[in-house]
């Protein structure tokens, strides 16, 4: 790299860094599992980087050279936080409905990624379907479970596809360090990732079709279509509620106690969230007001809808463009 381009102004610095940077936060996002945290880590990797730029040498990419500083700021940052997890990652399902008012704040919850904060679509299908899997709820959530150094090894390998030579540079490890910690990892991760998240889904006609007929009912809280929406072993969870509920009964349980009925239809906002079709929930109150409730991430199969992850978090609303309030 030439000595004039070490000492490009902020501007320029800008310019070429900033084509990164929507790549970088969907990195932090897997390995904190939040979005708050990989947004402001990503803004000290920025700060990071411009400080150190003039002793850039270039003998790696510019790219690499970012992901060697986020990688850094990840691992330092998971040393003093707690994982985050869902309410199906600490205990079995549950049978009996929970009082209303019944959370964890305190346990520190995984949180949807808004798919706008990373970029579009890409036009390669086959791209398509690797950027959405590599963003699952499913795949978030088990790799909090993962020690932060297989975490990093599996996503920069096996998500990102880097090569191991690359990653060995990033991390300060050897090649052959790489490859074993990969196969660590890999192997923990089978265990860890439910069979839900392997179902092929529907094609686009169908998935369509089933998102559709989902929002008709739970506008109109028609209970029974809704849980024949679900496959057998559907889950539903709410966090930041620990309790989460398996199967078309005890789902059906837990909305009859929780939907409001005799008023007029709630709204569900269609919106994208870590590769998923999501929903933002509107409940209408007793004086007739939309209020945002939840943010609801949709894992759709063609025998139905396998898993609903409900943030009951109003406050995720900004994230996603939407409003706390509704006309």
């Amino acid at each position: 790299m030439k000595t004039d381009e070490r000492n490009a102004g902020p501007e320029e610095f800008g310019r070429m860094t900033d084509p990164f940077r929507r790549e970088l936060l969907a990195y932090c996002y897997r390995m904190l599992g939040s979005v708050h945290d990989a947004e402001d880590l990503v803004q000290e990797v920025y700060l990071r980087a411009w400080r150190s730029y003039a002793g850039f040498d270039g003998r790696a990419s510019l790219r690499t050279w970012l992901y060697r500083i986020a990688t850094n700021a990840c691992l330092n940052a998971l040393e003093h936080s707690s994982r985050r997890v869902l309410p199906s990652g600490l205990a079995s399902a549950s049978d009996d409905v929970p009082p209303p008012g019944s959370r964890a704040p305190e346990v520190p919850w995984l949180e949807p990624l808004p798919d706008r904060l990373v970029g579009g679509v890409p036009e390669d299908p086959a791209a398509v379907v690797a950027a959405r899997a590599g963003l699952r709820l499913a795949l978030i959530a088990a790799l909090q479970y993962l020690p932060a150094r297989q975490r990093a090894v599996l996503v920069l390998r096996d998500v990102l596809g880097r090569p191991a030579a690359e990653v060995a540079g990033i991390l300060g490890m050897t090649g052959a360090g790489v490859n074993s910690t990969l196969l660590r990892a890999r192997s923990r991760l089978e265990r860890l990732v439910p069979a839900s998240d392997e179902i092929v889904e529907p094609d686009e006609p169908g998935r369509r079709e089933l998102l559709d007929r989902f929002a008709r009912a739970f506008e109109t809280v028609d209970i029974p279509a809704l849980t024949r929406l679900l496959t057998e072993e559907a889950a539903w969870e709410m966090p930041p509620v620990p309790h989460w509920f398996a199967g078309r009964e005890a789902i059906g349980r837990l909305l009859a106690a929780r939907l409001p009925l005799g008023r007029d239809p709630n709204l569900l906002v269609p919106v994208r969230a870590n590769g998923q079709p999501a929903f933002g929930a509107y409940l209408r109150g007793e004086d007739g007001v939309l209020r945002a409730h939840s943010l609801m991430v949709l894992t759709p199969t063609r025998s139905g809808i396998a898993h609903i992850s409900s943030f009951m978090d109003p406050s995720l609303f900004e994230g996603f463009g939407l409003p706390r309030v509704r006309d």
